[in-house]
């Protein structure tokens, strides 16, 4: 009988299940949408009740669309939004309090209080992150100082914390695994990257009980067992951080392997396997994964703004009516004519880390076209991407030949075309664009014997397109001199 693997999804926006056969091919979706609420300026927060609802929902739904059994299902793989919180009564399994997003900048108090006390740079030699609300302690924090009696009862063992994998295992479990894996352990700000354990000096400095943390392990194990959902017990087999498991579904397994996923923002991520990179300019090292306790280690650097400003054509400007058109509209001129266009809507993430910077339209003539200006949009995530990718490849030393590539926007051609030029480097885009949830499968596949080796996986990808660097060295080194001076400009608006 034919085995599937069925992949939760859980992201920000949805949760949704994917099914996968053994040749990597997807046999069925179901997907549903979260809401978000912002009962605050810059608060983003989820009930975790509607998560795991949604969840129970779309897996009973790709069942009945495909009209495939539970007893084909050869293991469940989770993969999740990284960093979001949630608090819940170890006995009802009732949340304390909503879920607090990965987004929410609603506990930064406790971080610019440690960055005052001098603080960021142990906490980012431990961990490998930066000192930010973005990661999980100071969201645990602030759900532990705002709910009456909460660090009391954290204090005896009554609460349990869990990032999304964490939450969703143990309500699948009935609350017989409380559990995370190392990739996801590696964004909470508590974990020590050399141990891969709860760091004690950290635990202190955020007065987080360590009772209420899930067991660490492996990403691609046996965890536990669905329990009361379906007649026959699933294995749920893999815990996986998204941009990890994109990572892994675009079989980026060897050292220097980099990909991005062309987002709302971008998420580069370099595998660097077992050694551990502090970056000099601003990237994030964390956990790819860890299989039968080998450990792969990740530089990730993030763009803010990435699909979101072709978005900004659409909606602000309104000189596109669909994303899609942004590319045709491209093509009808040669070049930008000296235009850039620099998106730091929200600031500049990595590498210049300048979050108060606005973002800018530069080298405007009399004769610059609404084209022009798309075509410098588009061009900007390149350009982005590659300051990214030119700052990974310092801290690394490692050179990168190819890059592989997922998300919305990298179905536009002409964005493609002009990163390889950009990079000097292969651009690869994959046949399967859900790579986020067929890394999730890998692993969960891996788990339960449906694929033996990573190297039966690695044959299986599937390549859609490939893009050859074609602009000549001196019109490369010109426009990344532009974009150099478009940078420098807006930083000293």
């Amino acid at each position: 009988m034919q085995n599937y693997i069925m992949a939760i999804d859980q992201g920000t926006t949805s949760t949704r299940a994917i099914l996968f056969d053994q040749q990597s091919n997807i046999i069925g979706i179901a997907q549903k949408e979260l809401e978000n609420y912002y009962p605050h300026p810059g608060w983003v927060e989820q009930n975790a009740n509607d998560i795991w609802a949604s969840t129970v929902g779309v897996m009973f739904e790709v069942l009945a669309k495909t009209g495939i059994k539970d007893t084909q299902i050869a293991a469940i793989g989770i993969t999740n939004q990284r960093e979001t919180t949630v608090v819940w009564d170890k006995e009802s399994g009732q949340p304390i309090y909503f879920a607090i997003v990965w987004q929410s900048r609603q506990s930064d108090s406790y971080c610019e209080a440690f960055k005052a006390q001098g603080l960021e740079e142990m906490i980012k030699e431990k961990t490998g992150l930066l000192l930010d609300p973005y990661f999980s302690a100071s969201k645990i924090r602030f759900i532990l100082d705002h709910v009456a009696g909460a660090q009391e009862r954290a204090e005896r063992g009554e609460l349990l914390f869990g990032t999304m994998d964490t939450w969703l295992l143990w309500k699948l479990s009935q609350g017989a695994k409380h559990m995370s894996d190392v990739s996801n352990a590696s964004r909470t700000m508590l974990m020590n990257l050399k141990t891969l354990d709860y760091d004690e000096e950290l635990l202190k400095l955020w007065n987080i009980p360590r009772c209420m943390l899930p067991e660490i392990h492996d990403t691609s194990e046996v965890y536990s067992y669905t329990s009361g959902l379906f007649d026959h017990p699933i294995p749920i087999a893999a815990l996986v951080g998204d941009q990890q498991a994109a990572l892994f579904g675009q079989t980026c397994f060897d050292a220097g392997n980099v990909k991005n996923t062309y987002g709302t923002g971008c998420f580069l991520l370099m595998n660097t396997k077992e050694k551990i990179i502090h970056s000099q300019h601003g990237l994030l090292t964390c956990v790819g994964w860890r299989i039968k306790g080998q450990t792969a280690y990740v530089l990730e650097g993030s763009v803010f703004v990435a699909g979101a400003a072709i978005q900004w054509l659409r909606d602000g400007l309104a000189i596109i009516s669909s994303s899609s058109e942004s590319e045709s509209r491209a093509k009808q001129v040669n070049d930008c004519d000296g235009v850039y266009v620099v998106p730091s809507f929200t600031g500049l993430g990595a590498p210049y880390w300048k979050p108060q910077v606005k973002g800018g339209i530069l080298g405007l003539t009399r004769g610059t076209k609404q084209e022009h200006i798309i075509r410098a949009t588009i061009e900007s995530l390149a350009y982005q991407t590659s300051d990214v990718v030119f700052a990974m490849q310092e801290d690394s030393g490692l050179a990168i030949k190819k890059m592989q590539v997922d998300g919305g926007a990298s179905r536009n051609d002409f964005l493609l075309q002009f990163q390889s030029d950009i990079l000097n480097t292969q651009v690869i885009r994959s046949t399967i664009s859900e790579t986020t949830a067929l890394g999730a499968a890998y692993l969960a596949g891996l788990a339960v014997g449906v694929w033996k080796h990573q190297d039966d996986i690695r044959k299986q990808f599937q390549v859609a397109s490939i893009f050859e660097p074609m602009m000549e060295e001196e019109n490369r080194i010109a426009h990344l001199n532009g974009w150099k001076r478009a940078i420098h400009a807006i930083m000293e608006f």
